[in-house]
């Protein structure tokens, strides 16, 4: 394979690289158009685009809550790796995965405790302020 073929195929697909974002992260097209102010055709003309200015990507990536970079050099077979990664790391028995370290109903029951206890303190201070 020569040299310029095994570049244009290394290349990325940055419009369809946005689409895929979009679509994962649950935008339609319309919304991101209302948000960037174009219409939606023009986002279905974008996605289909090999190249995305740079200005440009940078508005779409700031209206998405991403990073340039994300959208530019997304690859699926990494995400997909990185998915697996983490949902197998999870789940397995001591693995060290940040995911396993965080338990939500540990965060939870401690919010609920520290609630608790100012609910307290306030009970406290109504009955000395009722006493005088």
């Amino acid at each position: 394979m020569d040299a310029e073929l095994k570049e244009k195929v290394n290349r990325r697909h940055v419009g369809r690289n946005l689409q895929k974002i979009r679509v994962y992260m649950g935008v339609k097209q319309e919304a991101l158009a209302a948000d960037l102010g174009i219409s939606q055709q023009e986002i279905s003309k974008i996605e289909k685009q090999d190249e995305i200015e740079d200005r440009f990507l940078t508005q779409i990536a700031n209206v998405l809550g991403v990073a340039p970079e994300v959208i530019r050099d997304f690859d699926v077979e990494r995400a997909i790796y990185n998915i697996n990664n983490i949902r197998d790391n999870t789940f397995e028995q001591g693995s060290t995965s940040i995911a396993q370290q965080f338990n939500p109903l540990d965060k939870i029951v401690e919010l609920y405790e520290r609630l608790l206890q100012s609910e307290r303190e306030k009970i406290e201070l109504l009955k000395k302020s009722n006493n005088h």
